[in-house]
């Protein structure tokens, strides 16, 4: 599996471009501007197949529609979270920025366990609610690599202290889909840098089974 990651949008967020070695196609997660996104396409010769997104905050959709306008490609997000595409207060895109995002209708709306099939890649849908009600990982098991938004970042866990927030669900999200998980594992967080399950079992005090956040 190839990954690009590029850094942008008005929180920098991390944008990563997926696909499978000698693919064509590839998938977008979280598109933060549509811009270098568009650029580091065309420069390795790839399209944009899927868009996926992790949750519905204004960072992380930021240039949402910028790319779907040029790719036409599918955007997947979970059911809990479509209300933020076209919701620029639910997104808190008004109340942080204040702007409006316009609005992008979801292709596919994920639940917990579906499989997403794009860039020559396969990832199952982990639903880890807590910093969004409808926040997801994708994991791509074969390549051992997870894109977890803002659930996890190294040796750190995404907030909770927005509406909708939940400290003990995101805890508890943590715990029963992460957890089990193989140390070897990539994390690629929402931002900052990536890390493994087994860096973050050792050193991310959230990580502890039994920790008094439980």
């Amino acid at each position: 599996m190839q990954i690009r990651t590029i850094p942008c949008g008005p929180l920098q967020v991390n944008t990563y471009i997926a696909y499978a070695d000698h693919q064509q196609n590839a998938v977008v997660i979280d598109p933060g501007d549509p811009a270098p996104i568009l650029q580091t396409l065309q420069t390795h010769g790839l399209i944009c197949e899927a868009i996926l997104l992790t949750h519905g905050h204004f960072d992380h959709i930021f240039g949402l529609a910028g790319l779907h306008e040029a790719t036409r490609a599918a955007v997947y997000v979970h059911e809990a979270d479509a209300v933020m595409l076209g919701d620029s207060n639910e997104s808190l895109a008004i109340p942080f920025a204040g702007i409006e995002l316009p609005e992008v209708q979801a292709d596919v709306l994920l639940r917990d366990g579906d499989l997403v099939q794009a860039g020559g890649l396969l990832f199952r849908v982990l639903h880890t609610p807590g910093h969004t009600m409808g926040g997801v990982c994708y994991l791509e098991e074969a390549e051992q690599a997870a894109f977890c938004g803002d659930t996890v970042f190294f040796e750190s866990i995404g907030r909770t202290d927005f509406p909708h927030s939940d400290p003990a669900l995101l805890i508890r999200s943590i715990q029963r889909k992460l957890l089990p998980l193989d140390d070897a594992v990539a994390l690629f967080p929402g931002h900052g840098n990536p890390t493994t399950i087994g860096h973050e079992r050792a050193f991310n005090p959230y990580f502890q089974i039994g920790g008094s956040l439980l």
